[in-house]
This record gives C-alpha cells, sequence and structure tokens, in this order.
C-alpha cells in the first residue's frame, strides 16, 4: 500500500475502530499550535487560512448541521496539510480524525476553489508593469528589458500503467510531469502549465504554449524573457551562448545565468513550502495538474500576504535539474539578432 495515495486507507486508519473514529474530537488547530507550529504544518500563517475561508469559504458550507461536519476552515487545513505532507493519510487522520473517503473529497473539490484562482494570482506583466518587472531583473545583473524568466520542472507521480505509461518517464528514469512556469524577480509565478508528461522537452512545452503565442504577437513589445540553453533563442527568447569567444559574450553569460537565477530559486522555495511537490503524488494523473495549480496560486497569495516560511532556506535543498541542449547555438538569422544586439550594446565595454 502506498502510503502517497488518496486511494487507501493508512494504517492508523484501518487499525482505528470506526466508533473511536466517529466520536472522535477534532483538534482546534487555531488554539492548538502556535504561529511556528501552524506554519510548519499547514505551510502558511493563520490569517492567510482565514482569508482563504473568506475568499471561498461560504461554497464549502456543509448542508447539514450535524456536530460532525467539517467546516470550511476545517476543510481548507484538511487539504493544506496534503500539500505539506506528499499526502500521507496518517498525519491528515490523525489531526482530524476523519475517514480517507472524506479526506478525498474534501482535498479534490478545496483544490479545485483554489485553483480557480489562477486567472486572479497568476498572470504575466501588464505593460503597466513594464518597467516595474524590468528594473527588479535588472538589480540582478544589469540585464536589460527583462520581464520573466521561465525553466521547467519536474513533479514526481507514480507509473499511470498501460501502454502510454513510458511517455510520463524523464531522462532521470522516474515518472513525472513536466511542469513550464515563468516568474519575476520576486519569485512571483507569472505562468504555468501543468500538462506535459515528463518525457516531453521543454522547448516542445514552451513551441506549445499561449506564451510563446504572446511572444510571437509581440504583446510584450521590446521585452524579453530568460531561458537556459534546454531553449532555443529567439527575438523574445534569450539564452546562454554556448561557446563564448569574446569578453562581452562571457559578460553577456555571466549577467544572463544570474539574471534567470529566480526560476530556480522559485522551484526550490515551492517544493519546500509544498513538499508534496518534491516528494511526489499518488493521485491519479488527471488531478495532480489541479494540485499543481492550486500550490502556484497559494505561493503568489503568500507572497502578496508577505506569509514567509522562516525554514524555507535551510530544508529540502532544490537541485537544479540540467538542460537538453538545443544542438543550434549560432546563426545570422533575425532569431539571434536582438542577442547580439544586447551583447554589443551592454556589455562590450
Amino acid at each position: 500500500m502506498s502510503v502517497s495515495s488518496l486511494s487507501s486507507l493508512s494504517s492508523l486508519e484501518e487499525e482505528m475502530p470506526r466508533t473511536r473514529r466517529r466520536n472522535a474530537i477534532k483538534l482546534n488547530a487555531f488554539e492548538e499550535y502556535n504561529d511556528m507550529q501552524f506554519r510548519a504544518r499547514f505551510r502558511v500563517s493563520k490569517e492567510t487560512v482565514l482569508f482563504l475561508e473568506s475568499q471561498f469559504g461560504s461554497s464549502l458550507k456543509p448542508l447539514t448541521k450535524s456536530n460532525r461536519a467539517i467546516q470550511p476552515v476545517d476543510q481548507i487545513l484538511i487539504t493544506l496539510r496534503f500539500y505539506a505532507t506528499g499526502s500521507y493519510q496518517r498525519v491528515i487522520g490523525d489531526i482530524f480524525h476523519i475517514e480517507q473517503p472524506t479526506v478525498h473529497r474534501i482535498v479534490h473539490k478545496v483544490t479545485a476553489k483554489i485553483a480557480a484562482m489562477k486567472s486572479l494570482y497568476i498572470n504575466m506583466p501588464t505593460s503597466d508593469e513594464f518597467v516595474d518587472i524590468a528594473n527588479g531583473f535588472y538589480g540582478i545583473a544589469a540585464f536589460p528589458r527583462v520581464v520573466g524568466a521561465v525553466d521547467c520542472t519536474h513533479i514526481k507521480i507514480l507509473s499511470p500503467g498501460g501502454a502510454q505509461s513510458e511517455v510520463y518517464r524523464n531522462r532521470k528514469g522516474y515518472f513525472s510531469l513536466n511542469v513550464q512556469m515563468v516568474c519575476d524577480a520576486n519569485l512571483r509565478i507569472r505562468n504555468v502549465i501543468a500538462r506535459w508528461p515528463g518525457s516531453v522537452h521543454d522547448s516542445t512545452i514552451f513551441n506549445d504554449s499561449p506564451l510563446c503565442a504572446q511572444l510571437e504577437r509581440g504583446d510584450f513589445g521590446n521585452m524579453v524573457i530568460l531561458g537556459d540553453s534546454g531553449y532555443p533563442c529567439r527575438p523574445y527568447l534569450l539564452t546562454p551562448i554556448l561557446n563564448t569567444q569574446t569578453p562581452a559574450e562571457e559578460a553577456y553569460n555571466r549577467s544572463q545565468i544570474s539574471t534567470r537565477n529566480p526560476i530556480e530559486r522559485l522551484f526550490g522555495v515551492l517544493k519546500r513550502r509544498f513538499p508534496s511537490l518534491q516528494n511526489g503524488m499518488g493521485l491519479k494523473i488527471k488531478n495532480i495538474p489541479p494540485v499543481i495549480v492550486a500550490c502556484a496560486v497559494l505561493h503568489n497569495v503568500a507572497i502578496i500576504r508577505q506569509d514567509n516560511l522562516q525554514e524555507a532556506e535551510d530544508s529540502l535543498p532544490y537541485v537544479e535539474e540540467e538542460p537538453t541542449v538545443q544542438s543550434i547555438d549560432r546563426d545570422t538569422n533575425q532569431n539571434f539578432l536582438v542577442r547580439s544586439m544586447i551583447i554589443n550594446t551592454h556589455f562590450s565595454h
């Protein structure tokens, strides 16, 4: 039995008599834990939980007035505990003394509510934000006109089985979803795509994305995004030079790599806040993307509310994934003109 599966009971639940579970008194987490203990268990502050309840709690209210009905705030806590533990059922059962089918229903219902907030909290910068976003990136290593950094990260899943299962096995050998994100210099997520199998290349995900179409249309003016060498160089997507030949190109590479570092930091912070994204989830594949999106929304909510985890820098270190390098580096076509111009204008001194 997988401890990370929502489809099976934990050993604790199997051993606990049904009468005990039925009559158990649920823990009042707000009173039981101080602020630090609460954050450690639910990954956000008490105030942020109450904020979430104010946003969609009315839609979670139980239909009956039974004294065993689970209130909206507890449903949110159950879901947060799921994100925080990699879906260990016995931990959730210990705290709330509820049965697995109820946990299953609550997690998916609350996840859908949080994920539905995506359009409010995850958006590419508007023209009014361009200057502030670009200044944030410029302050890192003097790279101009940057509106975002893009990269992909793998979220572990169980083998889906069947004839198509191998498409989910990534080049590291485990099953995953390959998730693309764009962030700004403050680690705020600006774009997320969470539906591609682990074997799909980063550049394929980008080329198929609505974001690529927006950039092709010129929706962001002369602003650019930065990517690693797993992406093709474009007028709007600037990548490192694989084989530098001049001091200006070396300076460009140093600045480019430092300036896109926020996306690597983001993946570390996101997976430390919600360890289920690091450890993997034993859900059906169709149910995993909403959880990823919900965690991304919660990350941005936490940034806006300045809800920081004190231990974030010291636990669950994130290991940067090496990109699969694009085979073409230099060319004279228009895909490289913007990169060459920035090298000559800003890094040739």
